[in-house]
């Protein structure tokens, strides 16, 4: 059976596209609805151009109260029923009781290697404890910060002269290949993790 997903977003959205594109032919699942905490996100138009459904729940007006907004954010999730949910660049922190909702069925991105370097900042964190290897992670969401079960990693070298600003950028594709390879597995029930170096498979085959 087809899996429904659902993708969360705040900003431009740039693996939510890569997600949304990736699910056509004979992937195990569909994009159902793209959401954001921003009316304004750009990631919105490009779902839209891309025919998915949008909605927006803007989290300002609801200030420090977050059940309120997750209440509101459930709304509009439970009207698309996805089987999946998709956290993409979403910058809001979810609470224990929304994430529980979706126990086993919440994925998220993360810019380093986990469990190195959980929050912000993690490129210039990994510039400063002199790293040689830098790269992202897909993750099972959890309570906990960045601390899910990790269902996959890409990793790219750290060069000489990088900055917070290059390595980003580098890191940034390999985002946009490891995110839907490991929602395909996932989508059938697979949690073997997804392994990817500078693009190439992981440990290299002997072939």
């Amino acid at each position: 059976m087809t899996k429904r997903v659902a993708i969360l977003i705040s900003g431009g959205g740039s693996n939510m596209v890569a997600l949304v594109d990736s699910m056509t032919g004979d992937h195990p699942a569909r994009p159902v609805l793209v959401l954001s905490n921003d009316p304004q996100a750009a990631g919105l138009d490009k779902a839209a151009a891309r025919g998915i459904p949008t909605a927006a729940v803007d989290h300002r007006p609801y200030g420090k109260d977050r059940a309120a907004f997750e209440q509101a954010l459930q709304a509009e999730l439970d009207r698309a029923q996805p089987d999946i949910l998709c956290l993409a660049g979403f910058m809001r922190i979810l609470t224990a009781d929304f994430i529980a909702r979706w126990d086993g069925r919440m994925l998220n991105i993360h810019p380093s290697l986990l469990p190195k370097y959980k929050g912000l900042n993690t490129h210039a964190r990994a510039l400063a404890a002199g790293d040689t290897e830098h790269g992202c992670s897909v993750h099972q969401v959890t309570p906990a910060l960045d601390d899910g079960p990790v269902l996959g990693q890409a990793v790219v070298p750290v060069l000489p002269r990088d900055t917070a600003d290059t390595l980003a950028a580098r890191v940034l594709p390999m985002e946009h290949a490891l995110y839907p390879a490991v929602l395909r597995k996932f989508a059938t029930g697979d949690r073997t993790p997804v392994f990817l170096r500078s693009g190439l498979s992981f440990p290299p085959s002997n072939a």
